[in-house]
């Protein structure tokens, strides 16, 4: 371990949020061997590199899509890792693939753990919010990590301990169905009072207006007042929404367990509408994800 750092962890991709989240450890006095498939970021050629600079036992934390490309790493880094180490997800991961994960490093003596994690582009300077699943043990051994991502303030209110493996990435995937639902709604008001044009002269300014004092305050109504300043009307974003799996499974999970889910269920598929038909909702809710994800919209052929 390098002095003057207390420890050490291995952090797999940099990419939007990993390379936020590298910058954020290191401010707190973790020492962090990176590892990219972009060698320009990287900090180690290869996973087998990340292993041999980590003192056991070691903590490496993966950063990566979820599906194949984190399946393809927890794989390798059971073949370069040794018993008693940690590797935890904080990919967007579905819960039942911790369990899978979770069997195949037990094989090697291996620790996991799964964090949800929430702060998107802007989590380096905000901090994380985080919801881990594992074992007390584990949790705790990784604790001096999850105090230096999640934001500042009483630790309950940015971080969770939710319960054994599977537990965190299942609350992350509730919090995003709920996201889904969140943004839809003040995409919906959004074109309602587009449309009123002639009554609604600032609309921009309305939205402003209820940042302080009223029910619908949040950080995603502030983002949107922030996109509708940047781009008045979402003239340059074409109205197509893409969706990362979580909503999805939410709503697998409430067929499932027979929870009726009506508003959630409706901002997926309104997704999906977007896909077919141009609308300024949907403008206003890829605008949203754009600004607190960094996610790609497709620019308007009007922009």
């Amino acid at each position: 371990m390098t002095r003057g750092f207390e420890m050490q962890i291995g952090l797999i991709g940099l990419g939007r949020m990993g390379n936020n989240m590298r910058t954020r450890l290191r401010a707190a006095d973790i020492e962090v061997v990176g590892y990219d498939t972009n060698p320009e970021v990287s900090d180690v050629a290869t996973l087998a590199d990340l292993a041999a600079a980590l003192t056991a036992p070691r903590i490496v934390w993966v950063m990566v899509p979820a599906g194949t490309i984190t399946d393809s790493v927890i794989g390798e880094l059971a073949g370069v890792l040794s018993e008693g180490d940690l590797v935890i997800d904080g990919g967007n991961s579905k819960f039942t693939d911790d369990f899978v994960h979770e069997k195949q490093l037990a094989e090697k003596g291996i620790d996991y753990a799964d964090a949800g994690v929430s702060g998107g582009i802007w989590g380096a300077d905000n901090g994380y919010g985080l919801m881990v699943g594992g074992s007390d043990e584990t949790i705790a051994r990784a604790m001096p990590v999850f105090e230096a991502l999640r934001p500042e303030g009483p630790r309950e209110e940015g971080f969770v301990h939710a319960g054994p493996v599977g537990a965190g990435h299942y609350a992350k995937m509730v919090h995003n169905g709920i996201e889904y639902a969140l943004m839809q709604g003040y995409a919906e008001g959004y074109e309602l009072l587009a449309a009123r044009s002639d009554l609604i002269t600032d609309l921009p300014g309305t939205f402003k207006a209820w940042q302080r004092g009223t029910v619908v305050r949040s950080w995603l109504l502030e983002l949107l007042v922030r996109a509708l300043e940047q781009d008045p009307g979402f003239e340059k974003i074409e109205g197509y929404v893409a969706d990362s799996g979580e909503g999805r499974w939410t709503l697998e999970e409430a067929i499932e367990h027979a929870v009726p889910m009506p508003a959630i269920s409706a901002s997926i598929f309104a997704r999906f509408v977007s896909r077919q038909d141009e609308s300024p909702a949907m403008r206003a809710v890829a605008a949203l994800r754009q600004q607190f994800g960094g996610h790609a919209v497709k620019p308007s052929a009007d922009g």
